[in-house]
């Protein structure tokens, strides 16, 4: 007997088990290293490698052989990485390696290890604690680490191992992103080496300032609160600094002004960093002299809402030539040097490599697909000619290429050589085996990006089908991508009996930054709007197929909100609600996400107040069901449980599933399964559908 979709689909990770990933390619392009599990259901991540000239692909290292399946001690700075990347996997689940890709080192269990990549030869180095985020100096000699908040290298010729920075108190970390970078900026890193191996660009986070919140265990009452540091709208952030730490013992302060660190660089040309102000309206890149730690500012970008960050940025040419991407003209444009080589129609999305005098990058003309380019120092490539989502990397003239798209199942991977010839890279993920009915297409006044799933037994005309919007629908992310991943869930509810619609609104990526800031002040109202009016617009499509007299709508975190919102404030549309760890109150979210949308609090009160959803319990009038794990540290159990207690201040029957040791990201299997179903059950008996 099969598993169910909801079985199968909480067992796989969502069907990303088995997918290959997290690419190096040799200098030479002779090998491709990446990271895979060993079937679609097994969450052991090993290490692999391809020979792009014989297309022979050797297991390097199996996890389990070292340290057995164990992946329950982690330190939980390691943990708390892997909930700010979305990991859900196990084993090997990051690696570095040097410059050459002869060497690799990971984290295993917090022991950590160094690889031969030819040999496939792993040994583990004696360390006083459980290790975070390893990396190889370029030269392979040496591997930085940081335990218990201190960086330490470890002298692979030699075998000294020593700290270079060692945190003064309890609240100080050297070497990790705080918070508010690995949450918000994309930055998971802390430490940068030297090219020439001999130092490093280290963070210093002191969370001193930062307020102290608990995280309590309701299930578990013997057991202490987990105290958390989370710098709330408002509240003061971390205080972070830089320092260049010598080999050779020496420290160098690189002082800098801004509130936040976005990223860093330390390349041939230059060691570079990024930083923004607390408003976000100015970023500014600056080379710094490691010697000296004085920096020199190279730009300054600026805009009246706010600077978006962009992954892979600063990168140089091998002739030095500066690789940028910054606003212009009402898109994200790629910059070389002092050219703007990319046309404000095409939105770049990130800068994914830099290989000699090419630059490898992802954007969009359509919202829905990403595709891939490469600015050659003369004109514009289009590396990807299908329609899809793609990812890859570029190094020594060799490409690999991760593709999806609606016409195909899961993530198709190809390296592609020197001479043309393409070496796929097979990948072991599960099959759904859900047959997709996924029309996309635009709707409404603002021609919004949206999707219709109907179930793949419905014929057309036949009759009407309840509606189940399922948005995200804020800003940073996207739903509607021409990618059949994107849909599974959607075509398993509508093979429950309904019509999904699924629409990306205002302040979603890939239309430019026009469309991207209409969210500014305000994520209640355009938020709502948008999904008011791609509904109307899909009726308009569907009309024969649509009952707009029974209309749910359901989503997580932003989109939780969203679905709270729908019933608060328009239950003249929406006749149910699933919101899943929805942000109630933005006082009560994050200072970087949140201020860039909002502004500060304290200068404007009343923004706030209108896109929470407190006031507005007294207002639900539809069933209501809100899910949310106790444990999440992201968006805290408070906002919900806020809610439910204004709504029953209000005398408003609602529903609240409390996930007990489940965090933001719900990996558990049983948690991910039973939540469809949960979710599948209430919103058929607030609708009143029988069959």
């Amino acid at each position: 007997m099969s598993e169910s979709f909801p079985r199968l689909s909480a067992r796989t990770r969502r069907f990303t088990l088995g997918v290959p990933r997290g690419f190096t390619i040799s200098p030479d392009g002779g090998r491709v290293v990446f990271l895979r599990t060993r079937s679609g259901t097994d969450a052991v991540t090993c290490l692999w490698e391809l020979d792009t000239a014989t297309h022979v692909e050797r297991l390097v290292v199996d996890p389990r052989l070292l340290h057995g399946d164990d992946e329950e001690n982690l330190p939980p700075e390691e943990r708390a990485r892997r909930e700010r990347s979305r990991e859900a996997a196990s084993g090997i689940v990051a690696y570095a390696t040097d410059a050459a890709v002869t060497r690799a080192c990971f984290a295993l269990s917090g022991g950590l290890y160094v690889a031969e990549l030819a040999s496939g030869e792993a040994r583990r180095l004696e360390t006083p604690g459980a290790v975070i985020d390893p990396r190889l100096s370029p030269d392979g000699r040496h591997v930085a680490y940081v335990t218990g908040g201190a960086l330490r290298v470890h002298d692979l010729v030699s075998g000294e191992d020593r700290a270079l920075a060692t945190p003064e108190s309890e609240t100080v970390t050297y070497g990790l992103a705080e918070f508010i970078a690995a949450e918000e900026m994309d930055r998971l890193r802390g430490y940068w080496w030297a090219p020439s191996s001999d130092a490093l660009l280290v963070e210093r986070a002191d969370e001193a300032p930062v307020r102290i919140w608990h995280i309590a265990d309701p299930a578990h009452p013997d057991r202490t609160p987990v105290a958390h540091r989370y710098p709330a709208a408002g509240t003061p952030n971390a205080r972070t600094e830089l320092y260049v730490l010598g080999l050779d013992g020496s420290r160098v302060a690189v002082p800098y002004d801004e509130e936040y660190l976005t990223t860093a660089a330390w390349d041939d040309h230059a060691l570079s960093i990024v930083t923004l102000t607390r408003d976000q309206r100015t970023m500014r890149l600056s080379t710094v002299d490691p010697v000296t730690g004085a920096a020199t500012l190279v730009r300054e970008d600026t805009d009246p809402a706010w600077v978006d960050i962009v992954t892979g940025v600063p990168a140089h040419l091998d002739d030095g030539s500066l690789v940028w991407v910054a606003n212009g003209e009402g898109g994200h444009r790629l910059h070389v040097g002092d050219k703007v080589v990319t046309p404000p129609t095409l939105q770049v999305r990130a800068v994914l490599d830099v290989d000699h005098d090419s630059v490898l990058f992802s954007a969009s003309g359509d919202p829905t697909e990403i595709q891939l380019w490469t600015w050659d120092g003369h004109s514009l490539l289009p590396v990807s000619t299908r329609s899809g989502v793609f990812s890859g990397r570029m190094a020594g003239g060799v490409g690999v290429l991760a593709e999806q798209s609606l016409d195909t199942e899961g993530v198709s991977v190809t390296v592609v050589r020197r001479d043309g010839m393409a070496v796929p890279i097979p990948s072991y993920a599960e099959r759904p085996g859900l047959d997709l009915r996924v029309s996309i297409g635009r709707a409404g006044r603002r021609e919004l990006a949206t999707a219709v799933v109907l179930p793949s037994w419905h014929q057309q005309g036949s009759g009407k089908l309840p509606v189940l919007m399922d948005p995200y629908g804020g800003p940073h992310a996207q739903r509607v991508l021409n990618r059949r991943g994107a849909f599974l869930e959607s075509q398993w509810f509508a093979e429950q009996g309904f019509a999904v619609v699924v629409a990306d609104g205002r302040g979603t990526p890939g239309r430019g930054t026009a469309f991207e800031r209409a969210v500014r002040g305000d994520l209640a109202t355009p938020a709502l709007e948008d999904q008011v009016d791609a509904l109307q617009g899909v009726a308009e499509q569907y009309g024969d197929d649509l009952d707009l007299s029974r209309v749910a709508i359901r989503g997580w975190s932003f989109g939780g909100f969203l679905a709270a919102l729908a019933v608060l404030r328009r239950p003249d549309v929406f006749h149910a609600a699933v919101a899943g760890a929805p942000v109630i109150d933005w006082r009560l979210y994050d200072t970087c996400y949140t201020e860039r949308y909002l502004g500060h609090p304290d200068e404007q009160p009343e923004v706030y107040e209108n896109s929470s959803l407190l006031a507005d319990a007294a207002k639900l009038e539809r069933p209501l069901m809100i899910i949310h794990g106790l444990a999440d540290d992201n968006v805290v159990a408070a906002h919900t449980l806020r809610l439910s207690s204004a709504l029953l201040a209000a005398g408003r029957p609602h529903t609240v599933l409390p996930l007990s040791g489940v965090t933001h990201m719900t990996p558990q299997e049983v948690v991910a399964e039973n939540l469809l179903l949960l979710q599948v059950d209430f919103l058929k008996k607030s609708l009143g559908i029988t069959t």
